[in-house]
């Protein structure tokens, strides 16, 4: 018995359109109804995954949301409390009068920033928080 050359072999079951070990003889188990269990349970998998993770990652922006919020509200409370102690410094040292422009500088551009990022952070955290309670019914 003669062994077919490996180009020939290839030629042959391409135009009977069947496999190779087939021309050869041997047995094929045909496991396609495990190859697609197993692949179906592998993208189930990723699926609940890639789940997790935006579950993760809403949760930590709602998070988030709720953290600035609570920040700037803490800023504006101790602002509102020390009523600007820079105005009752003396300006003639150097040093005093740099400290007293950047805290009047930063309590000005606070109070006018604050409110538009509290805005901000209700809305992130209604929408997040709206998403989250959508997902779960």
């Amino acid at each position: 018995m003669s062994v077919p050359d490996a180009d020939m072999l290839i030629s042959i079951s391409e135009i009977f359109e069947t496999p190779v070990s087939t021309l050869l003889g041997e047995n094929i188990i045909e496991t396609k109804a495990d190859d697609l269990k197993v692949i179906s349970e592998k993208l189930e998998i990723i699926n609940l995954q890639l789940a997790n993770r935006k579950m993760t990652k809403q949760k930590l922006l709602h998070w988030l949301f709720i953290s600035l919020g609570i920040v700037i509200m803490i800023v504006f409370i101790i602002l509102f409390i020390s009523h600007s102690p820079y105005l009752n410094w003396d300006y003639s040292n150097p040093e005093t009068s740099v400290m007293g422009v950047v805290l009047h500088a930063f309590e000005w551009l606070f109070i006018r920033v604050a409110p538009l990022l509290l805005i901000g952070a209700i809305t992130g955290v209604y929408f997040t928080r709206k998403l989250s309670n959508q997902e779960n019914n």
